[in-house]
């Protein structure tokens, strides 16, 4: 299994992003696929979750209204579309994969048993 993560760059404060997370072994559409972040000197933090029964999907508080995931099973891919982006928002942006994760449990990372490498994104004020 492989998990590719890309899209992260350099941008100003208000800017867009949108991060891709590819996948290889997998189908995206059968597991809880996930984006977690990890800023300097701090420990990695939960982004938001798309579940593989119905697609209902939950975001951070501190992402929520300005991030939107999704995926497209045609492609095997899952997106994180990140809009006014913050300087408190510069991290490392990993996905994640999982098969058979509780929704209570769905935030966390020791469920998850496939990581992308993670892609940074650094946005200045």
């Amino acid at each position: 299994v492989q998990l590719q993560a890309s899209g992260g760059g350099m941008v100003q404060a208000g800017d867009s992003l949108r991060l891709s997370c590819v996948a290889s072994g997998l189908t995206v559409r059968s597991y809880t696929m996930a984006w977690f972040r990890q800023a300097p000197g701090k420990e990695r933090e939960f982004v938001s979750y798309t579940r593989r029964s119905g697609g209902a999907t939950y975001y951070a508080d501190s992402v929520k209204g300005r991030f939107t995931i999704s995926r497209d099973n045609a492609k095997n891919t899952v997106y994180l579309q990140m809009n006014s982006l913050k300087p408190e928002d510069t991290a490392v942006y990993y996905c994640a994969a999982g098969a058979l994760i509780l929704s209570t449990d769905a935030s966390a990372e020791q469920p998850y048993p496939y990581w992308g490498q993670g892609t940074l994104v650094t946005v200045s004020s």
